[in-house]
């Protein structure tokens, strides 16, 4: 399998791209040689550009890049993961499964019972590494697109600066008994089934009522995931698993 590297920049057919220093690291590790076949992609224009090692060493690493071909392997609408952040590591997996399953954005938020409270310089810094991890995401699973990890935000400020625009389908996951199943949300309120959606999650133990009631006055509607307490870092993922199978099950009865 040709090894995919994500660097963010443009590219122009017949180009020579000196790689950076993670993305050198990286063809070091995989062992690859001068002449061997590699795929650069820059998670922006929607293509990855076929190329060959032209040059390797110590430090320096060079691919000479050809026409690009075009990569669609997006969720047929843009989802906004809205996340109360999971402590320890689990973010980092969560970003990571969430890169391969089409999410195209994280939204962590910092919640009445969030365990994990960054802000800052050292929330930055968290910033970053979960996006290097997004980037990490999307050469392993062949998109040429990378989820974006937004600022870390308080969940009030966050859910005041998102406003209404009438368009964007919104749903809240909860442990209310009136929730709707994923099928029935969707079915209901996910629009034209193109249009951008976000999907809110609680961190541990669950936004608090007051949270969750906010964000259904600002148009969420609540979705159930069934009969089990799924972890904070578990249920956006089983959602978004659920939208690309339905996305997927559509296409096919096209």
């Amino acid at each position: 399998m040709t090894s995919r590297i994500y660097i963010a920049a443009p590219f122009a057919a017949g180009d020579a791209v000196v790689l950076p220093a993670p993305a050198l690291r990286h063809v070091q590790a995989l062992r690859l040689a001068r002449g061997d076949a590699i795929v650069l992609f820059n998670g922006s224009d929607g293509a990855d550009w076929p190329g060959e090692l032209v040059e390797i060493g110590r430090s320096r690493a060079v691919v000479r890049v050809g026409p690009p071909v075009a990569v669609e392997r997006e969720l047929a609408c843009a989802v906004t993961l809205a996340i109360g952040m999971p402590a320890n590591d689990r973010m980092d997996a969560l970003v990571e499964k969430a890169g391969e399953l089409g999410a195209a954005a994280i939204q962590p938020l910092v919640c009445a019972r969030s365990v994990l409270r960054l802000a800052g310089e050292r929330a930055e810094v968290r910033r970053r590494h979960w996006q290097a991890v997004a980037a990490s995401a999307s050469e392993q699973c062949g998109r040429a697109r990378v989820t974006t990890v937004q600022p870390i935000a308080p969940f009030a400020s966050w859910l005041r600066a998102l406003g209404r625009d009438g368009v964007t389908s919104r749903f809240v996951l909860s442990f209310d008994r009136n929730a709707l199943d994923p099928a029935s949300a969707w079915s209901a309120h996910g629009g034209d089934g193109a249009s951008p959606a976000v999907v809110l999650s609680g961190p541990e133990g669950g936004l608090e009522p007051a949270e969750e009631d906010a964000a259904v006055a600002s148009d969420f509607v609540r979705v159930g995931l069934g009969p089990r307490v799924l972890r904070a870092d578990t249920a956006p993922l089983a959602w978004l698993a659920w939208l690309g199978a339905h996305a997927l099950a559509r296409s096919r009865q096209r």
